[in-house]
């Protein structure tokens, strides 16, 4: 009977053995954005620190489009194999909302292995703007309903349903009006074409100087205080409680990715986000260096997309 039985467990035993230790070859990372932007450059950072431990060559590969779509799709129908990732960030969450329908299930056709970190948001004004205060935007749109105009990029980014869901918590009534990119905001802003600004931290960092052209952020929209600003408030301290905004960038696999290999890829992100040199790299980018476990990071997706898809709704958003 044990004769038998090792009989029984030989082909088991040695399939088991075939098998190659991951990685063999190089990964992919797709990333659903241009070059040279803050998910690009993280992407970057992050994947040259995983491939010391990994021992392959990370290689990121730019794939942009509107609400991630091109990127995400050929990541949803790559081999689960570990060898080609997606970038996934917040602007996966929004697009399930936003869209009537996209070519993959956003929660059912992605392993997520785990977060890289999360870049803030902030609100600006030009440094001669007479609003000091989060409370001093709210006093000033209670007291001229509609007239406050809120600047933001496009229709549909992060920042812009950050901003809508910044006029419903804090219970105001005020314009936002959108413009095609970072450079168009920043000038209506010096301008004083609107009055506040919505937008992460990086492409705005470099106008937080003093003079002429100078912006000032009232405070940032994530629970906590930025690290490269520790003088600048969060929203919640300045007197809206309930806000709470942050975008994120984290890796997923396709679905079916063996679990060893998930693990494997998870073990290198927390290794090279643990590095000291890496996290100051990145604050620099105005992120947040911060690795997550893969259930921590797909519980993050679904409560992204239930909260975004409501944002939408209550701002009667029109669905692409």
């Amino acid at each position: 009977m044990k004769y038998l039985l090792l009989l029984a467990l030989l082909p088991a035993w040695l399939s088991a053995q075939a098998q190659p230790a991951f990685p063999t070859k190089p990964i992919t990372i797709i990333v659903p954005f241009g070059a040279g932007g803050v998910a690009d450059i993280t992407a970057r950072t992050v994947g040259q620190a995983m491939s010391v431990s990994l021992k392959q060559p990370v290689i990121i590969e730019n794939r942009p489009s509107a609400g991630t779509i091109v990127g995400s799709s050929a990541v949803a129908n790559a081999a689960p194999d570990g060898y080609t990732l997606l970038l996934m960030s917040n602007a996966n969450a929004v697009s399930a909302g936003l869209f009537k329908k996209l070519p993959y299930e956003p929660v059912k056709a992605f392993a997520p292995i785990g977060t890289l970190g999360y870049f803030d948001l902030a609100l600006f004004v030009a440094d001669k703007s007479p609003m000091k205060t989060v409370q001093d935007m709210v006093a000033h749109a209670k007291a001229q309903p509609g007239k406050l105009t809120i600047g933001t990029i496009a229709i549909g980014t992060t920042q812009n349903l950050a901003a809508e869901m910044f006029k419903t918590t804090a219970g105001i009534d005020a314009l936002i009006v959108p413009y095609n990119g970072t450079p168009a905001l920043q000038t209506a802003l010096m301008a004083g074409q609107v009055d506040v600004g919505f937008e992460v931290l990086s492409p705005m960092m470099s106008h937080i100087v003093p003079g002429p052209k100078a912006l000032r952020p009232l405070a940032v929209t994530s629970d906590r205080r930025f690290p490269g600003l520790p003088n600048v408030p969060t929203v919640q301290e300045s007197g809206v409680p309930k806000y709470n905004v942050a975008s994120w960038n984290a890796l997923a696999a396709p679905a079916g990715t063996p679990a060893p290999v998930i693990e494997k890829l998870n073990a290198a992100i927390r290794e090279a986000v643990g590095k000291p040199e890496l996290q100051q790299r990145l604050l620099t980018l105005g992120v947040r260096a911060q690795a997550s476990t893969p259930a921590e990071a797909a519980q993050l997706l679904s409560s992204e997309i239930e909260r975004w898809k409501q944002v939408i709704v209550t701002a009667k958003l029109p669905l692409q």
